[in-house]
This record gives structure tokens, C-alpha cells and sequence, in this order.
């Protein structure tokens, strides 16, 4: 059994492994059931390596040892493989999360937020601008940015933007009308699906036919994606502090979404 190169650097990346993990994986997979020489010279694995493979991969949940001399080896299913590190994943991910939203209250969470508002040189409100990289880290921006107005936000986006993030958009619509937040919102595409949003949403946008994305806080701060058809990584906004730019903006938005 001859094993691609390009296969082996697919799966190693895709499953975790080393290369040796990976080929002695793979050609037990070939094989079903083997022992640790046979395995070593399908995979070309050094045999005496392979011992201490087969251990690893029995320990991940790769491979089970089958009763019995000679001791052998038996494959486990890529299909219970990819479910068992799905589980893994979501475990992991919702510790981090627990840890995460323990972390304020510590203080060493305390003493950054310190750092950030009265440090050796604080940061400036006319000094908050950059650029924003990433779909997930752009839309935390934007959430942020919104939730955080006093007064009123504009929203300048796409029917199709707000049907693909409904979710996201419902909770923000929600939280900005408990607030009592004025919301101005234009977006772009179909009039049909643009009233179903509005129904569904309850909300008032307006039909624009400008192909744009940005979101407005206060006339004060905007976010712009400047990006379009990328992949999600990707993707990228400008965040911008500029009262005086922000006020020219809502008149030119204002104007067409008049028109």
C-alpha cells in the first residue's frame, strides 16, 4: 500500500498529529487489524518507533489494542475520530469561555482596566482608530461600538447581511431598543426581502441603493468594511474616531437614503 505524501501532510494537519502518528495511522487504517511490524513496514515508520506510535495513537483514541498474542492493533473509524475531537473541542472551548468570564473578576482584570483609562499615557478619545482584521473580531467591534452609543446609531448594510446574521442582529436590535437608542438604518437589496426585515425585526429601515457597509455611534465614531467576497480571516474594517467626518456622512447618508 503506497501512501500519497500530500495525503499525509492533509491529515496530519487536519487531525493533530505528528508525521510518524500519522502514518502509522493511516496504515493501520489500510490494513484494519495489524501488528507493530507489519504496521512499520506498510508505513516505513522505523519499527522501532512504532511501538511507541501505536501507544500514542491508542491513547488518543486512534487505535485499540486487540486482545491477545501477538499483540495487534485495530483502526478506529475516521467517522468516531472526528466526533470524539468535535466533543474535545466544544469542552475546550467552553473552559476557556468559563475561564474567560471568571476573569473579571479577578484583579488582575482590575488592574488592566486601570492600565487602560488612567496608565502612564492614556489612550485619547481622538486617538482610536485602526483597521480591524477578521469577520468574528469585526462584528465584536461592531457590537461594542453600537451598544455603547448614548444616543442614536446608523446602520448602512444589505438585506442579504442582516438574513445571514439574524442572530447576531435580532439581539443587537433588541438591546439598542431597550436602551431607548434611536436607530437609522439603510440597507441595500431587494425591497421585498428589505420589508420582511423590517416586519420581522420590527424596525424602520430604508431602501438604499449604495453597495456599502458601515455603522455609525453618536455621529462620533464609524466602522467601515472595506472588504467584499473574502474569506472570513480575511476581511477587513476601519475604525474611525472623527466627529467631523461622521457628521458629513450622516448628511450624505441621510440624503440618499431620502432618494
Amino acid at each position: 500500500m503506497i501512501i500519497k505524501p500530500e495525503l499525509v501532510n492533509q491529515i496530519k494537519e487536519y487531525f493533530g498529529l505528528n508525521i510518524y502518528e500519522t502514518k502509522v495511522w493511516l496504515a493501520l487504517l489500510g490494513k484494519g487489524i495489524a501488528s507493530a511490524g507489519e504496521i512499520a513496514e506498510i508505513s516505513r515508520v522505523p519499527r522501532s518507533r512504532t511501538y511507541d506510535v501505536l501507544e500514542s495513537l491508542e491513547k488518543q483514541g486512534f487505535a485499540v489494542m486487540k486482545l491477545g498474542k501477538p499483540v495487534k492493533y485495530i483502526a478506529v473509524k475516521p467517522k468516531i475520530i472526528i466526533e470524539k475531537l468535535k466533543s474535545n473541542a466544544q469542552k475546550d472551548a467552553e473552559e476557556k469561555i468559563t475561564s474567560l468570564l471568571k476573569l473579571r473578576d479577578t484583579s488582575e482584570y482590575t488592574e488592566l482596566e486601570q492600565l487602560y483609562t488612567v496608565g502612564i499615557q492614556p489612550v485619547r478619545h481622538e486617538d482610536i482608530s485602526g483597521a480591524i482584521k477578521g469577520r468574528l473580531t469585526i462584528y465584536n467591534h461592531i457590537k461594542e461600538l453600537l451598544e455603547n452609543s448614548k444616543k442614536e446609531v446608523l446602520i448602512c448594510t444589505s438585506a442579504n447581511e442582516i438574513q445571514a446574521k439574524s442572530r447576531f442582529f435580532s439581539s443587537l436590535f433588541d438591546r439598542l431598543k431597550r436602551a431607548n437608542i434611536t436607530m437609522r438604518i439603510a440597507l441595500s437589496g431587494d425591497e421585498k426581502d428589505i420589508k420582511k426585515i423590517n416586519n420581522k425585526f420590527k424596525i424602520k429601515a430604508s431602501v438604499i441603493n449604495i453597495d456599502a457597509k458601515f455603522y455609525m455611534s453618536d455621529s462620533d465614531q464609524v466602522l467601515f468594511v472595506i472588504s467584499k467576497g473574502t474569506a472570513p480571516d480575511e476581511e477587513i474594517a476601519v475604525w474611525l474616531n472623527t466627529p467631523f467626518f461622521c457628521s458629513a456622512l450622516s448628511f450624505l447618508f441621510n440624503q440618499a437614503a431620502k432618494e
